[in-house]
């Protein structure tokens, strides 16, 4: 026998702990080195990489809905507690009331039921009749919660299970639903799958009976035109749009899922329209009784469902005795609004710093942007606009511009930035401008078209107004959040695509508009947290033009959600400031002034990256370059240091390597440098030590100019001449692989086995190849 000390984890899973679940558990109910999370995607200098997922050694289930306990193994040289803290962490996050640690010799348990430990010999594993026997005592389970809990989610090949954190969602609200709870709250981040963990809740309530008629209530068409053809698909046979046009009272009743825009219920354009309650309420009785649904679905109710006045509101108040679900990213609460007042205390919150912790959502780096006028510009006494009107007398700072004022240059500059931006990384890359108004959104396509002309040549939806009133850049919104259409690549908006818009896509958001309201900033970020790793995105980027990003500095950041105090005690018809009013002010002038480049002259005068964690706290603040330069230097003494390490390395696609563990991607810090024509070689010499860069062009025609090829003569100086037009396109890395001479223009000198007798044979080629390296980076 092997000593118990000598054995691995897995040998000790495989010998004893095994064993002894499955001695009670059948294999239909256990799941083994389960991954709960995807792993934190981490941005370290221009690189980017995930960390390791957590898994749990061993998922015990009640069925698949319903995970309820957890093991954790370690070897025999732990204690058998050893791992059960691990255990319970992993416990609260899946909502398993039981954990065990096992080091082989017994197991440990922790109940969070009763808030008890204990140590069980493993012949004593509880079976799954015991666990679900503690369980449904502890909580006091009632009858319809155990026929909820026995029915299953919808699954198919094109379905993937729900995340732990959606079947936590899911889980907990169709239990308080069977015990009989009338309002529910659920926070999710956007990007975590609202409307799929919506769509499982519906089905398993219908499944199961216990809910017959539903309405889905959203405030976009295109966000319940999406519900239906995407997460709720499966139910397609069974849904309903509602159309008060067309709609019959009779056969209307013939569906179980319903959706409607909270405008057509009311018959108003938003809630802010005064309307009197018997007119609501004649609207809705056309075609539905106060009963005739037994559960609603408010998606996005931080917008108007969350006044208490608001026409919104009566929709819910007449049909007050169906179940009501409010579903959201960010909760609102204010003086004015709140949502914890309607629908109470949030039943599950999984928040936007779980969701980048956990890997799920895509973690982003900062770009904050400043011009010589965004801290103040004054006109000079009685200057004049473009139309000849003086210019009022003040400072004009980012909270004035494209509201009170337009600056051409200044859109200008911001345009170039990003162009600028996109051309050093991917000019192809999904892009939202957030402009402060319709014409400020309208003006920037405009510059940006034109400073892209070469992209729009080859395709006029290169950019597009994407705007409530702009019926052609509605048209094209479907196109921009598709993950397979290339075109529209950048949209310039107000407000339309600051909420529920579903862009996977969306890699660059740019901030050109001034942003006053938290609830407003975490849905604009939200716009760019998907992850979609297999189509190249990973993270994003936000460039920031007006400070707005100070907010991730505001407690309220993702913070813990309260209830404003004053909530109810003021005037409740008095509108909250908010992201539909004009920044500053309660309307913007009629005429603004408009200044030209002659009259404001606008500059870029410095930018810095930032990187902050999930919870908005600074990780640094820092230019690449920077970074890149402290590695450098941290790595290399001085320039000679680094000329003599990069003299003798054998490959120098190793130092290439070197910087990839640090962080650094060469490649694509060049391009960001407008330096993609430069040898690493050369951009490493001019970052660290101040050098004056050549181009891989300048170093081949240096090498021209002198003898060396000289000492070759025939085929063996057409390969060289060969391989240093290889280096000028394609850099050092490729012309030391011996693989390049399978490929054009070689082949037409044969196998490379016949090249090398070019130079009396393999050792004589790679002396050649050596040779010429020395000669490409010889100084003078």
């Amino acid at each position: 026998m092997i000593d118990k000390k000598q054995m691995t984890e897995e040998d000790i899973k495989l010998r004893y702990i095994t064993p002894a679940i499955t001695a009670k558990w059948s294999l239909d109910h256990i799941t083994m080195e389960t991954k709960i999370t995807e792993g934190k995607i981490n941005l370290k200098g221009n690189f980017v990489f995930r960390e390791k997922p957590k898994k749990a050694d061993y998922i015990l289930y009640i069925n698949p809905n319903k995970p309820i306990a957890i093991v954790e193994a370690k070897d025999n040289n732990h204690t058998v507690s050893y791992g059960l803290q691990q255990a319970m962490t992993y416990a609260r996050m899946l909502d398993v009331p039981f954990a065990y640690s096992s080091n082989g010799d017994a197991f440990y348990e922790h109940d969070f039921i009763t808030g008890q430990e204990r140590e069980i010999p493993l012949s004593d594993f509880p079976s799954p009749d015991e666990l679900i026997d503690r369980y449904q005592m502890g909580i006091g389970m009632t009858d319809n919660e155990k026929q909820i809990i026995d029915q299953p989610y919808y699954t198919s090949q094109t379905t993937y299970p729900p995340r732990y954190y959606q079947r936590n969602a899911i889980n907990r609200t169709v239990e308080a639903i069977a015990r009989g709870q009338q309002r529910i709250l659920l926070v999710m981040a956007t990007g975590t799958g609202k409307t799929y963990t919506a769509f499982q809740i519906v089905y398993r309530l219908l499944k199961s009976g216990i809910k017959k008629k539903i309405l889905y209530l959203a405030d976009r068409n295109i966000l319940v035109d999406q519900s239906i053809q995407q997460d709720f698909a499966p139910l397609a046979k069974t849904i309903h749009k509602i159309n008060f046009a067309k709609d019959d009272p009779i056969t209307i009743t013939s569906y179980e899922v319903y959706f409607s825009l909270y405008q057509q219920l009311t018959d108003r354009e938003d809630d802010e329209c005064e309307s009197d309650e018997d007119e609501t309420v004649s609207r809705l009785a056309k075609l539905f009784h106060k009963d005739f649904f037994d559960l609603i679905i408010v998606d996005e109710c931080h917008r108007g469902s969350a006044k208490k006045d608001s026409n919104w509101r009566k929709i819910l108040e007449y049909f007050s005795s169906a179940t009501q679900i409010g579903m959201t990213a960010t909760p609102k609460e204010t003086k004015y609004i709140s949502n914890i007042d309607y629908f109470g205390e949030p039943i599950y919150t999984y928040s936007l710093r779980e969701g980048i912790e956990d890997g799920f959502l895509a973690p982003f780096r900062v770009i904050n942007i400043r011009t010589n006028i965004g801290e103040g510009w004054r006109p000079y006494k009685g200057q004049r606009d473009k139309n000849g009107n003086e210019i009022e007398d003040r400072i004009y700072t980012n909270s004035d511009f494209d509201y009170n004022i337009i600056i051409e240059d200044r859109t200008y500059e911001v345009a170039r930035e990003i162009t600028e931006y996109l051309k050093s990384t991917d000019r192809m890359q999904k892009t939202i401008v957030f402009c402060a108004n319709e014409d400020h959104a309208e003006r920037m396509r405009i510059a940006l078209n034109n400073l892209n002309a070469d992209m729009v040549k080859q395709n006029p939806d290169y950019v597009v107004r994407i705007t409530g009133s702009d019926a052609y850049g509605k048209s094209k919104l479907d196109y921009f959040i598709s993950v397979s259409s290339t075109y529209p690549v950048i949209a310039t908006t107000s407000k339309l695509l600051s909420t529920g818009v579903d862009c996977k896509m969306a890699k660059l958001i740019v901030l050109d508009q001034m942003i006053g309201s938290m609830t407003e900033f975490k849905q604009i970020i939200g716009r760019g947290t998907r992850i979609r790793e297999k189509e190249g995105k990973t993270h994003f980027t936000v460039m920031d033009f007006r400070n707005v990003t100070r907010l991730f500095a505001d407690p309220e950041w993702d913070g813990p959600i309260e209830q404003d105090d004053n909530y109810g005690k003021g005037d409740s018809h008095i509108s909250e400031p908010g992201p539909d009013t004009p920044y500053g002010s309660n309307s913007e002038p009629k005429e603004k002034p408009i200044v030209d480049a002659n009259g404001c002259k606008v500059e870029i005068i410095g930018k810095i990256v930032s990187v902050y964690d999930a919870n908005g706290k600074l990780l640094r603040q820092e230019s690449i370059i920077d970074y890149t330069k402290s590695n450098i230097l941290g790595t290399y003494a001085s320039l000679d240091n680094f000329i003599r390490h990069w003299s003798v390395e054998e490959k120098k696609e190793n130092i290439r390597a070197l910087f990839l563990e640090r962080g650094i991607n060469l490649e694509n810090l060049k391009a960001d440098q407008n330096m993609a024509d430069v040898d690493d070689f050369d951009f490493i010499c001019h970052v660290a030590f101040g050098q004056k860069p050549l181009t891989r062009q300048e170093r081949a025609n240096n090498v021209k100019k002198r003898d060396f090829l000289n000492k070759y003569k025939g085929a063996a100086r057409e390969v060289l001449e060969a391989l240093l037009d290889k280096y000028m396109n394609a850099g050092i890395y490729e012309i030391e692989k011996t693989e390049i001479l399978k490929l054009d223009p070689f082949q037409k000198f044969g196998k490379p086995s016949r090249i090398a007798q070019f130079f009396g044979g393999k050792d004589g080629y790679l002396r050649a190849i050596k040779e010429l390296e020395e000669e490409l980076y010889k100084v003078g």
